[in-house]
């Protein structure tokens, strides 16, 4: 691509607040002129913190902004050709339709002849014809939004800049204001960056969908690759309705889950260790007996054009989508096509983190203090009893402050509501859904470490909780500069 073509570019982009809470983490990206970029995932992701520095309201605390090659990280918002429509449309209630529209006009201190010109253009373009003199407070709220992007467009910005427009209606507005802004989009061929956590509106309207989490791009795609062909565990459970199984590559493009062998078309190392996804409506329901995996049907509900169902097969659950019922109790089989199996390299597989060991023989690591056993930092040792180490030579160690690698395994993290219980208090803000158990992510307050572990147990995002290692399950190694 020449640089001609990009209009905006992102250059390890990074906004830290005051309190240290990082936003955006060093986000690149380049974002092609009249295209249509949504950046799309959960709240406090760095979608919106990163649409407010684009235009100008939040200023970059690393990285550059480039629009047409040139660095306007530091420009204010009135000298950057962008628009921004938000949430709220902050339309001025004591002017009617045309003059919230001429506004921006006025201020440029245009003749009359010139915004009656403009505003009329707009008008047409917006479907709002012949409401120049209505108040906007009779309007309905997609009518609102239509004056809001007019107001945004009538400047003929490059950019137009939109914080989750679509919020403040009702489905059905939601959904005809979708197809409205991909018609506009057509018609004005500027650039429309989009924001929202709402996966439809994102698979509905975009040429290329931009998912975020934690303030780091997770994939950079088009709706369909984005859907088909998603990155992480993470990417497939937020985007549409997803069965997420942790499964064996066998080579020869096989692959092992839910106990049995499926054909697929992907390729990893032999015996690596994968997430496997299969949307429900690629699940294919067969006669008991007859497919690849048998179970027992435990819930079905009518969604309108089709039925959701959920099979038993031993302790894992499958999501079903099919035009066809078949009722709770009912034994069935299904199928599985390989191209309907798409294989993702595990994201976790260990807990690692830099420790020390404090004057108590504890290990302090991830925003926690956990007992530990420091005598597997050297076979053979042992403790005295005034708790220095002894070597199997014989030498006496004092390890306080001994910096130590910590392993811990996905299933031998527990967590309590007792925060009086752990070595670490945080809450939960990541849940996926398995087959037969939950992945969570526990993220402690200090220094946001995160403990990430497998359980059956059924908790909520954002439930606050203590975090709980057994001793003989924490792995220790020296660090690299205390083996020297």
């Amino acid at each position: 691509m020449t640089s001609e073509e990009k209009i905006i570019e992102l250059i390890d982009l990074s906004r830290e607040f005051e309190d240290g809470t990082v936003a955006v983490d060093k986000v690149n990206l380049f974002i092609r002129k009249g295209e249509f970029v949504t950046f799309l995932g959960p709240s406090g992701c760095g979608k919106t913190t990163t649409l407010r520095m684009i235009a100008g309201f939040d200023r970059p605390t690393g990285g550059k902004i480039l629009l047409n090659g040139e660095d306007i990280s530091s420009l204010p918002p009135n000298k950057r050709p962008i628009n921004t429509v938000f949430q709220r449309y902050a339309l001025f209630p004591h002017l009617n339709v045309y003059e919230n529209i001429a506004f921006g006009l006025k201020l440029k201190k245009l003749s009359k002849p010139v915004i009656a010109q403009k505003v009329e253009k707009t008008l047409k373009m917006v479907d709002l014809e012949g409401f120049e003199k209505r108040s906007v407070a009779t309007l309905s709220g997609g009518q609102q939004q239509r004056v809001a992007i007019a107001r945004a467009i009538v400047n003929e910005p490059e950019i137009l800049l939109l914080d989750e427009p679509l919020g403040a209606l009702d489905l059905k507005m939601r959904k005809d204001m979708q197809l409205e802004l991909k018609e506009m989009h057509k018609k004005l061929g500027i650039t429309f960056i989009y924001v929202t956590h709402d996966q439809e509106e994102a698979l509905t309207m975009s040429d290329t969908i931009v998912v975020m989490k934690d303030g780091v791009i997770q994939q950079v795609g088009d709706p369909k690759d984005i859907y088909n062909e998603p990155k992480n565990a993470f990417v497939a459970d937020f985007i549409g309705e997803s069965n997420i199984f942790s499964g064996t590559y066998l080579g020869n493009r096989k692959v092992r889950f839910i106990g049995q062998t499926f054909d697929c078309i992907d390729d990893f190392p032999v015996n690596e260790k994968v997430d496997v996804v299969v949307r429900p409506e690629d699940v294919i329901l067969t006669a008991y007996g007859e497919g690849a995996v048998s179970g027992e049907i435990i819930s079905c509900i009518f969604k309108g054009v089709h039925y959701e169902m959920v099979m038993l097969v031993g302790k894992t659950e499958i999501v079903i989508q099919s035009t066809v019922e078949r009722k709770v109790g009912e034994k069935v089989s299904v199928k599985i096509d390989p191209d309907a199996i798409h294989i993702m390299a595990k994201e976790f597989s260990v807990n690692l983190y830099d420790g020390y060991i404090t004057k108590k023989n504890t290990v302090c690591f991830g925003d926690g203090e956990f007992q530990c056993d420091v005598t597997q930092l050297y076979p053979g040792s042992f403790l005295d009893e005034e708790g220095y180490l002894i070597t199997a030579d014989g030498d006496k160690i004092d390890l306080t402050d001994v910096n130590v690698k910590v392993e811990v395994g996905l299933k031998d993290i527990e967590i309590s509501d007792d925060q009086d219980l752990g070595g670490a208090i945080g809450n939960i803000v990541s849940m996926i859904y398995k087959g037969d158990h939950y992945q969570l992510t526990v993220r402690t307050d200090e220094n946001e470490e995160d403990f990430v572990f497998d359980t059956e147990d059924t908790w909520n995002e954002n439930d606050r909780v203590s975090v709980i290692i057994p001793k003989e399950k924490i792995k220790l190694s020296l660090a690299a500069e205390e083996k020297k």
